[in-house]
Order: C-alpha cells, then structure tokens, then sequence
C-alpha cells in the first residue's frame, strides 16, 4: 500500500488536519473553520457537557482516539471553555504523537476571533504536515466493518463476501474490527464457537446480556428498532434472522478480543467492539480506534460516509446497485445471479480496501458526503466488559 507515515509508527491512508470540538455547543466554530481549509476535515458530535461523569470519561477517551487516528496529520482542538471535557487532557494525549493547536472560544473573545484563529491554526499546520505517500506494509492497516440498511440479499451477498475480505486482511496481517452488537442478539452462540479463549467468549457473551438487559429495562419490544422498518420491508423478520446475515460479515476466523466501544485493540487479528448499530456513533467508535478504512455492507442502500476515514460501499441488491450506483462502490449482487462467487467478489472487496488506502476515492468522498462532520457521533452508554 501507498500512505502517509506518522510519529507513532503507523500510517495513514489520508492526511487531514482535523478540526475536533470538545463539545457541540462550538460545532459551528468547528464547521467554519473546516469548511475555510482544504485538508480540514471537521469531526462535529453533539456531547462534552451536562453528563454524568461516566460518559464524560467516554467522550473523552473516543475524541482523543479520533484525534490519534492515523488518517489526522494534525490537529485544531476547539473548546467553548465551560465545558465537562476536559481539552488539557486531549491536548496533552494528542501532542505525543501530532502537532495540535487549541482554540478556545470564550478565553480568545467570541465567535468570530476563533473562527480566525483556528482557520490561520489549520492553514499553518496543513502546511507543516505536507507529505508525501510512501510504501507501507499491511501489518499497518486497521479496517472497520459495518453493515446498515440490511436486506434479505445482506446476509447472503453483501455481508457474506465482506466476510470473505475480512478473512483475507487477517490473513494478511491486518487489523480487522466490527460490532453492532444489537446485531449479534440470536447468533452470539455462532460467534462464541470462533472465539480464540474462554475469556473472549464470556466477554462476547456478556456484551450481548448487558445490550439485551437494556432493551428490557425499558419494558419495550425490540421490533421495530431491530429490525428496523426498512429491514423488514426488506424482508427480514426477525432479529434473529437479521443477526446470522450480519455476523457473517466478520468472515469465519477466531475472534482475538473484544474491547469497549472507542478502546483500541492491542495487535493485529480480528476484534469484536461492543457497540450500538445506528451508523452515526458506530463509524465514529471505529475511528476512534484507528481505522483508516471502512468497509459497509448494504443492501437497501445506506448513504453514510465519515470525514475523516473512508467508507466503501458494498452491495449485493441488484436494484440497489442500478438505481444508487452514484454511492456504491462494489457490486457484489453477481453472488445472488451465479455471476460470480463469494471468493471472488472478496477479493476484490480486498484490492478496493488497498487501493482505496493508497488514495482512490470512495464515492462518498467524490459526493462530499462525509465532509461537513454530520456523520458523527458518540455513544455514551456504559460499558458492560
């Protein structure tokens, strides 16, 4: 692969400056700055303040973690200055490993000096961080999987053949993270069966207790929420039958660890993040833990990009395929018409992950889908591992 070098050893597969709040009450401070600088991407969320300590901790750790992310070159860190977060702690955090500049609103005397300050901050550091690609193994690749707007042709197309890449990348010597794990529930004893040590198969079991101790807290039925309304129009019934199609996307290796959602795995292999399945706080958990690519299977079509890592599209409708071509980027629906096998479309999802890590752009990218920051947010409900 062709990226970008970092301090930390690692590489990237972009070489943004990312312009990151501490807090929603400054996104707009965030947006305009991002929006005044070419290689600035915004990451906009809505938490940092008026949470329990807790989630608090959260916000925290994920927004220092898409700081760290190997596709930021630099950092402008913007903070109102009242807020529960604490942006000393990230500054410091993120100083270690890239240039950072903090602007802060209500300490530089409104809006308007901010926004200034922090488009002169980002211009001088996306000047300093200028590089050039140079070829990096895949042992440094980090690749996140997600599937949304799921159909009957998910699990046997789409899901199946990411699954296949999956296998491929961990083969390879890269890092491989998925979750969702309201779309485990019904199909954890599958997944249990691959786990590489009791200890990983209790903590996988544990994550989808506590995310099934939730929804009955709440003395509500799941349907509805899971499957949604569009994956039953899509033809899954069940969120059993929903969570044996999205499981396969993970591929049929032993699963090394699960973590918490936003905790970076420790090494190479393949990973399980206990985390929720709306594409907003998913996609930001992964970049938080470094993913420099993203792969997202649908099969009703789910547009989402992420400002800061690129998101392949992947899917196995053939009418999703013809009529939302100008957002996906595979066609895999050649394994539901016997064009093509599993084996075949995951390779070529696996080319596209290394090819798209050496800087071809994924639709998302062409359209600008991802690059107001809209796409994120972070998920605060505690950890249960």
């Amino acid at each position: 692969m062709q990226g970008y070098g970092r301090q930390d050893g690692r590489a990237g597969a972009r070489n943004y400056v990312a312009v990151v709040p501490t807090v929603g009450c400054v996104n707009e401070v965030a947006r305009r700055i991002g929006a005044a600088v070419g290689d600035a991407r915004p990451m906009l969320h809505h938490q940092g303040c008026c949470q329990l300590p807790t989630d608090v901790r959260i916000v925290t750790d994920v927004l220092t973690g898409v700081c760290r992310n190997p596709n930021v070159a630099a950092v402008v860190l913007v903070s109102l200055g009242c807020e529960s977060v604490n942006a000393d702690e990230i500054l410091a955090a993120v100083r270690k490993d890239k240039p950072v500049e903090l602007v802060g609103v209500q300490a530089m005397g409104g809006i308007t000096i901010a926004v200034e300050k922090g488009i002169e901050a980002a211009r001088r550091l996306a000047k300093a961080v200028r590089a050039e690609r140079r070829e990096v193994p895949i042992s440094d690749l980090i690749v996140g999987v997600k599937c949304g707007a799921s159909d009957t042709t998910s699990g046997l197309a789409s899901n199946t053949a990411t699954g296949a890449a999956v296998d491929m990348l961990v083969r390879a010597g890269a890092m491989v993270v998925f979750g969702e794990t309201t779309e485990v529930i019904g199909a954890e004893h599958i997944l249990v069966r691959r786990a590489s040590s009791p200890e990983v198969a209790d903590k996988l079991l544990r994550c989808v207790e506590g995310m099934e101790r939730r929804a009955n807290a709440m003395g509500v039925d799941m349907r509805g929420g899971q499957p949604t309304e569009g994956n039953i129009r899509g033809g899954l019934t069940t969120i059993e039958e929903k969570s044996l199609g999205a499981i396969v996307k993970s591929g049929t290796l032993p699963i090394d660890g699960v973590v918490r959602y936003g905790q970076r795995p420790d090494g190479p292999g393949l990973y399980f993040m206990d985390s929720p399945g709306r594409e907003m706080e998913f996609l930001t958990g992964l970049a938080s833990v470094g993913c420099q690519v993203m792969l997202f299977s649908t099969g009703i079509g789910a547009p989402q990009g992420f400002p800061l890592s690129p998101v392949i599209k992947i899917s196995g409708n053939e009418l999703t395929c013809r009529r939302l071509a100008e957002y996906i980027d595979i066609d895999v629906s050649g394994i539901v018409t016997g064009g093509e096998t599993v084996d075949q479309a995951g390779n070529r999802i696996y080319e596209s992950v290394l090819q798209v890590f050496s800087g071809e752009e994924v639709k998302a990218e062409i359209l600008d889908y991802d690059g107001s920051g809209v796409n994120c947010n972070i998920y605060t409900v505690g950890p249960t591992i």
